[in-house]
Parts: C-alpha cells; sequence; structure tokens
C-alpha cells in the first residue's frame, strides 16, 4: 500500500458537527459495483451558517494501485489500522490472564475460573453500557475514562490476587471476582468503536460523490479487516498470555494488558476518525413542543410509532442473538477441543487446535472484501450459515489430531465471512444515532455466549465425554442457519435495501 501523503490528511482535520447530516452507514452493503473512473479530489465546502463547518469531501484514490485494502488508510489515515489492532488486544488478554493468574497464585481451578467468568460477565454487561454512552457523549471521553478505569481495575485485579494467595474458598475470593468483574465491565470497546468508525468515513466517502457502490465496497472491505483482526488478536492474545505467564511471572500478562490499555487506548481514542462520528440527538421530552412538532393537531401517532419500534427491535435482536449464537459456538468448540486433546495428549493442545479455525477464518473474513456485490448480506448469512450447520458435525469424526485439524481448517472457512456480515447487517438495522450501542451489543453477544457455551460443553464433556459436548457447536451453527432465515423475512418485510437492483 502506497498512498501519497498529501491524501490522507483531508477528511480528518474536520471537527464534529452537530448539524453535519446524519449517516447511513451501510444502507448501501450489496449494492452494485462503482464507476472505475478516477474521481478528482474535492475541495472542502465554504463554512455553513452554523457554528462548525461541514465534512470535508474525501479524495479519490488513484485506481489500480495496491487493491481494495489500499483504500482503509486513504479512509482512515496510515496509523489508524495498526493503533485499533494493538489497542483491542487487551481485551482478548484479559479473560485468559484473570484465569491464569488466579489460578496460580490460588491453586484452585474453580477460584479462577470463576474470576475468568467474572471478566466475561462484565464485559457483557459493561460494552452496551459503553457503546450507549458513545453514542450519545462521543466516542473520545467515553474512550479515555474507560482506558483510566480499566488500568486501575486489571492493576486491582493483580493486587487483589496476591492478597488472597492460598485461599481455597470462594467466598473469601470476592474482592478479586469483584476487580475481575470492574476490569470486564470497563474494557474499551475498540472493536466496536472503530467498525462505527469505519462506517461512518465510508458513508461520508459516498456523499463525497464517489456513489454508493464504492461506498458498499469500502464498506466490506474494512469490515472483513476488522472481523480479521478480532480473530488474529483472540489468537494471539492468549498465546501471549500464555509464553509471559509461564516463562516469566503470572502477573505479567495483565500488567501488559494495563500498559497497552493506559498508553494504546487514549491514543486510539483522539485519533481524527472519531470526528466522522455524528453523536445522538438528545429526544425531546414526550408533550414537549418538540416532541409534538410535525403535527399540527398535536397528537401524536403512538399506534404507528410502537409498531416501528417493534419491528425495529426484532430486526436489531436477530444479529445480537446470532452473536450469542456464535459465541456459544467459539466456546463450546474451545472447551470440547480441550476434553478431546486430553484423552491422547494435554488439554493444552487445544489452544494450538482451535488457532487453526481462527487463522482460517481470518483468511476467510479478508475474502469479503472481494464477494460480489450482487450477493446481499441475508444471503450471505444464510448461505455461510448453512455450510457452518453442514460442517459442524465433522467435528463428530475426528480421534486423532491430524484429522481434527483438517477438520477445524475447513469448518474455520465460513466462520469469518458470517461474522462480517452480522456485523453488516447489524449497521443496516441500527436505529440512526444508535450505531455504538448495537455495535457494542454484537460484540458482548459474542462474550456472553462464549461463556454459555463454554459452561454447556464442559458439562457434557465431564459428563458424557467429548464428542456429546461437540453437539453444542452443531446446534449453534443450526440455530444460526435459522436466524439467517428469520432476519431475511424482517428485513424483507421493513423494505430494507440489502440487495442492489438487478
Amino acid at each position: 500500500m502506497n498512498p501519497s501523503p498529501s491524501s490522507l490528511a483531508t477528511p480528518l482535520d474536520v471537527p464534529n458537527s452537530a448539524s453535519a447530516p446524519p449517516l447511513i452507514a451501510v444502507s448501501a452493503v450489496g449494492t452494485s459495483q462503482a464507476d472505475a473512473r478516477p474521481v478528482p479530489a474535492l475541495q472542502a465546502p465554504a463554512p455553513a451558517p452554523t457554528h462548525t463547518a461541514a465534512p470535508a469531501a474525501l479524495p479519490a484514490p488513484a485506481p489500480g494501485k495496491g487493491g481494495r485494502f489500499a483504500r482503509l488508510p486513504l479512509l482512515a489515515g496510515r496509523g489508524f489500522i495498526p493503533l485499533g489492532l494493538f489497542a483491542r488486544l487487551p481485551l482478548a488478554m484479559l479473560t485468559v490472564g484473570a484465569l491464569t493468574l488466579v489460578t496460580a497464585v490460588t491453586g484452585s481451578y474453580a477460584i479462577g475460573g470463576a474470576a475468568a467468568g467474572a471478566v466475561g460477565v462484565g464485559s457483557a454487561l459493561g460494552a452496551p453500557v459503553l457503546g450507549i454512552l458513545a453514542d450519545r457523549l462521543g466516542q473520545r471521553g467515553v474512550l479515555l475514562v474507560s482506558a483510566i478505569a480499566n488500568t486501575i481495575a486489571i492493576v486491582a485485579l493483580i493486587l487483589t490476587a496476591y492478597l488472597i494467595a492460598g485461599v481455597q474458598d470462594l467466598a473469601a475470593a470476592v474482592p478479586v471476582l469483584a476487580a475481575a468483574f470492574v476490569a470486564g465491565a470497563s474494557c474499551p470497546q475498540v472493536g466496536p468503536l472503530a467498525r462505527v468508525r469505519w462506517m461512518a468515513l465510508t458513508s461520508r466517502a459516498a456523499g463525497a460523490g464517489r456513489g454508493a457502490g464504492a461506498n458498499s465496497a469500502d464498506l466490506d472491505t474494512a469490515l472483513s479487516y476488522e472481523s480479521t483482526a478480532d480473530e488474529l488478536t483472540f489468537v494471539l492474545g492468549p498465546a501471549l498470555v500464555g509464553i509471559l505467564a509461564s516463562l516469566l511471572a503470572p502477573w505479567l500478562p495483565l500488567a501488559l494488558a494495563a500498559a497497552l490499555t493506559v498508553v494504546l487506548v487514549p491514543a486510539f481514542a483522539v485519533h481524527p476518525t472519531h470526528h466522522a462520528v455524528v453523536r445522538t440527538p438528545r429526544r425531546p421530552a414526550p408533550g414537549s413542543a418538540a416532541g409534538l412538532a410535525g403535527h399540527p393537531t398535536g397528537e401524536r401517532h403512538c399506534g404507528t410509532g410502537a409498531s416501528t419500534r417493534v419491528g425495529t427491535l426484532a430486526a436489531v435482536a436477530l444479529p445480537v442473538l446470532a452473536m450469542v449464537c456464535m459465541g456459544t459456538f467459539f466456546g463450546s468448540t474451545q472447551t470440547a477441543l480441550s476434553s478431546f486433546s486430553a484423552s491422547f495428549a494435554t488439554s493444552e493442545v487445544a489452544g494450538l487446535l482451535y488457532a487453526v479455525m481462527g487463522l482460517s477464518s481470518a483468511a476467510a473474513a479478508l475474502s469479503v472484501a472481494y464477494w460480489p456485490r450482487r450477493f446481499p448480506v441475508n444471503a450471505r448469512w444464510i448461505a455461510c450459515a448453512a455450510l457452518m450447520a453442514g460442517m459442524a458435525p465433522l467435528l463428530l469424526l475426528p480421534s486423532t489430531a491430524l484429522p481434527m485439524i483438517l477438520v477445524l481448517l475447513v469448518l474455520g472457512l465460513p466462520v469469518g465471512p458470517l461474522m462480517v456480515t452480522v456485523f453488516a447487517i447489524g449497521g443496516l438495522v441500527a436505529p440512526a444515532g444508535k450505531l455504538g450501542t448495537v455495535m457494542t451489543a454484537l460484540a458482548s453477544g459474542i462474550v456472553a455466549g462464549t461463556a454459555l457455551g463454554s459452561s454447556i460443553a464442559g458439562q457434557l464433556a465431564q459428563s458424557f465425554g467429548y464428542s456429546t459436548a461437540f453437539l453444542v457447536p452443531v446446534c449453534a451453527a443450526t440455530a444460526l442457519f435459522l436466524l439467517g432465515t428469520a432476519a431475511a423475512v424482517v428485513l424483507r418485510k421493513q423494505g430494507r435495501k440489502t440487495a442492489p437492483a438487478a
């Protein structure tokens, strides 16, 4: 990628404006191909009559240089991609880091598992709250505060763990469990909020005159990269925890996570891309003049509004439930692999086996950027979920490592594209001004589902063996297919434009 330096500064030096037009981030997903003709860079418009200037138009990159992924630095700047990648690494380290540290200092797998569970529950509950605040108050302030709070919580987790060293009673471990919960709840949601920025940036680029097709291609490329970044960090994070804890000290991975948080998250928070995201306007009070505006008689159409809200809620709930099922698939697969690997080696081998699926999933997620625009997102969901549901029963067949590696390699191929697709649909159905809320809800769904899947598969593996535990990811993949079918029906009824015109 060789973008010219002059093309990086123009779109990012504009302050946020409440008067900017609302951004419909992903309404063009699945539209036709962009016009291949080069579009000249547009000059920033003159200041509007309001107090702030309108966003500047984005320059079009020179065609044929570096492919679609070369456009991402042109949209966001060269530093945004590595910053967003490594700033999300602490979240991937936190759960396994808490498990490793607390288990090491207490000698109790039960207390260590409870600490890891507290991190997961805290993250699942805290992520949507941070998303709501980011929509209302802006990403910068929320990320700065959460970075400081999370750093303090991780330090408290390390200290309280050593204060209860050797404790085997769960009741005596309440301080470390509380610190773990706060650490999970305050963890900055870099990945979901980065997706919000990409959606805003690609929407602004389309508004600069390059057309909806370019917006769709850029958005698919950005979301493909984001899913790959998530996969890579959630493979790299646990591996980094294992290396540092085994070779140096069990507290070191969490200390590194705190250091990365306090340095990288503020840098991500103040990156100029945050100006592209429009905040949610305050709702007028019920019955006020503003709330009744547009109704000459002062009457509100409650029935129509309630029906619309129910439809929107259903449309948002489906991708959130899908991410819960995706997390269930991940957690149950990893737990079942632990039982599987213990049958011929040690349970630690499960991490290496699971990484195989993560790597193939990440590679497949990148390919979505090159999928044809005429393949709409609702059809992508159904197709990828059908492949997952069809291939998941293959997990029941292997009894040794090599066949399992082959199964996981193939099974990962539809996983990454499905995650890209569900995040895209989440942006499509998100109400105006609620994009951060929906993106963080999707991420917290994965966390909650992972804990659920791990718990169910663990119980089944303990009682009936790993073959029975592998039935959980089979059921989760089947549920993803059913949810995809339901989502296609709901989107069609709401008239959402998920496919281009012929």
